[in-house]
């Protein structure tokens, strides 16, 4: 197994990546947004980012690049225990890293304020892009957080599936996000939504709660429906792997 240092300077990286590329695509494209379109682009940013992230950084790491698919992986008997906070930790220091960077090139465009900006934050109500309440922002970050775990886990435990499961894991957020955008401007992973609501401030922090406790109840039914699904005896013979493949 490669040494957990290594593999969390990975995660801290795949999960920059996405986060960077995903919200970059909205932060420094705003107006396409506001203006009713680009949420297909914004979709295959965030799917292209965990493709390419998981074909760099797979074989090292795991690519989790979301604490949903970290839990899930560890529920489901996958990922080892004792990596479960470290891994966390360093998806959302990558999440933020990559935040601040996208802040620091935002803030180089005439007019443009912090405040005034949602800075690609997650949000249901007044900050739900389709005006969408609580309990639809609920409901679609916990099934699609089941759906992505479930599907990331299904793909590890099929080894045939290695060279192209990252592609496949691009293809469902891309998805994931198609939907969720107009309802919450799409999370499904709690350390991209923390970044960006830790340089949006005020209501996206007051609102990050949903967006922390949806993902990962979704990735703990996830995990623990694989388990019940595979049984004992599989999950011995599988050996402890990740969310898109081994954790080398």
């Amino acid at each position: 197994m490669v040494a957990l240092g290594k593999r969390l300077l990975v995660e801290s990286a795949g999960t920059a990546w996405v986060v960077f590329i995903g919200c970059g695509s909205m932060v420094l494209n705003t107006g396409a947004l506001q203006q009713g379109y680009g949420v297909l682009e914004v979709s295959l940013a965030f799917g292209f980012a965990l493709a390419t992230a998981s074909y760099m950084f797979g074989t090292t790491s795991g690519a989790h690049f979301n604490p949903a698919v970290t839990v899930g992986s560890t529920v489901a008997q996958r990922f080892p225990v004792r990596d479960l906070l470290p891994y966390i930790a360093a998806q959302i220091l990558g999440a933020i890293t990559a935040a601040a960077l996208l802040l620091s090139i935002a803030n180089g465009r005439p007019g443009f304020e912090l405040g005034a900006s949602e800075f690609a934050a997650n949000g249901f109500g007044d900050h739900s892009p389709g005006d969408y309440q609580l309990h639809s922002a609920l409901v679609i970050e916990f099934a699609l957080s089941f759906v992505f775990v479930m599907a990331s886990l299904q793909m590890a435990a099929r080894r045939h599936l290695k060279a192209i499961a990252p592609l496949i894991a691009g293809a469902f957020l891309t998805l994931i996000y198609l939907v969720s955008i107009p309802v919450t401007n799409g999370s499904v992973n709690p350390a991209r939504s923390t970044a960006q609501a830790l340089f949006a401030g005020d209501w996206a922090l007051d609102q990050l709660w949903l967006f922390w406790a949806a993902p990962m109840l979704g990735g703990v039914a996830a995990g623990t429906l694989f388990s019940f699904l595979r049984g004992k005896s599989d999950q011995s013979a599988a050996g402890i792997a990740d969310g898109h493949g081994e954790v080398a």
